[in-house]
């Protein structure tokens, strides 16, 4: 992977944060069990809040958002059976093909709408008939929020609607539903409400070091606890990590809007740099395009002044979180405004 590059404001992904001091302090004070033999009772504390703060009847606590997913659509999909999904969402393009290479399950990609969404129609086109030279359909896998945009609930509604009056579960990819939430302004249990399943990741937005819980009905959990042992996810004394879990949830949750209103500062503040065009965030994350005439300079002025971010679909990616405050941005667009008079 190269030399470990180090970063006065590190704007790659929300997945950089480092444990605070209080989560320190609560991992160390964290009462352990075998959490394979269920006896961990700080992981049953998290499955259990994380369940009843979505409206579920149960959680699972796992290493990561891949994990969680992969749980997921293995639970609710048989081998050969398929799941829709779109084409830019995590579980289908960022999870190295788990589904396939260790469910024997088939993804069906569709094309991602501008918004983030899969259009309705083509949700309906690509359910298969029952017909034996076909993958059996299942599953609709939506991902709110989905490269920082967020998928409003009457989108949601309908496209949920949609699945189940095809006889199709539903799963929510929810890794930063939390940051979709806040941006909407309900509850995380509306949001989770049209779904059999979520995902929700601590190790993102809310600043845990690791872990994501997948909850869901009590029958599709145990399901998934027996699925998590087969691809190696039982632990043991994980109640250390689950300690994080729960701090995040009493301590950084109602804090994501601070990093949504960063998200905008920053956007507003590159788009009056010559060259520069940001979208304006539904969230923490934007992406920004950039000319090509002034990407090789800007690149070598940002890495020198140690600004981190991420190429991603021929874009900048920045990504505000807890660790990059209003300083931090008020810094970078000094930064930038300096540049562009020098230039």
């Amino acid at each position: 992977m190269g030399q470990m590059k180090t970063y006065k404001f590190d704007f790659r992904s929300d997945t950089v944060t480092r444990p605070s001091a209080g989560m320190r302090q609560a991992m160390a004070e964290a009462e352990v069990g075998d959490d394979v033999f269920g006896d961990d009772p700080t992981v049953r504390r998290l499955e259990m809040a994380m369940a009843k703060s979505l409206g579920k009847e149960d959680g699972l606590f796992v290493t990561s958002g891949t994990q969680s997913n992969l749980v997921a659509l293995m639970a609710h999909c048989g081998r050969g059976e398929e799941y829709l999904v779109g084409q830019q969402a995590h579980c289908y393009r960022w999870e190295g093909g788990g589904a396939a290479v260790l469910g024997s399950i088939q993804p069906q990609p569709i094309e991602n709408q501008p918004d983030g969404s899969i259009a309705l129609s083509d949700i309906k086109a690509a359910i298969k008939p029952d017909d034996p030279h076909f993958a059996m359909t299942s599953l609709l896998a939506l991902e709110n929020t989905i490269g920082g945009k967020v998928l409003g609930m009457d989108y949601i509604t309908a496209a949920t609607s949609l699945a189940r009056s095809e006889g199709l579960r539903c799963h929510l990819d929810g890794a930063r539903a939390f940051n979709a939430v806040t941006a909407l302004g309900l509850p995380i249990s509306t949001l989770a409400d049209p779904f059999d399943s979520v995902s929700i990741c601590l190790s993102k937005g809310l600043g845990a070091p690791i872990g994501s819980v997948l909850v869901g009905e009590g029958a599709f959990i145990a399901r998934g606890r027996r699925i998590r042992k087969m691809l190696g996810g039982g632990l043991r004394q994980v109640g250390i990590l689950a300690a994080a879990g729960l701090y995040a949830l009493e301590h950084n949750v109602d804090r994501l809007a601070e990093d949504h209103a960063n998200a905008r500062l920053l956007a507003e503040g590159l788009n009056t740099i010559d060259g520069l065009t940001a979208g304006l965030p539904d969230s923490n994350i934007l992406f920004v395009d950039v000319a090509p005439e002034i990407a090789s300079d800007l690149s070598t002025h940002l890495a020198e002044a140690g600004i981190g971010y991420t190429e991603l679909y021929g874009k900048q990616r920045w990504v505000t979180h807890l660790d990059v405050g209003r300083e931090a941005v008020e810094t970078v667009l000094d930064l930038l405004f300096r540049w562009q008079a020098g230039r």
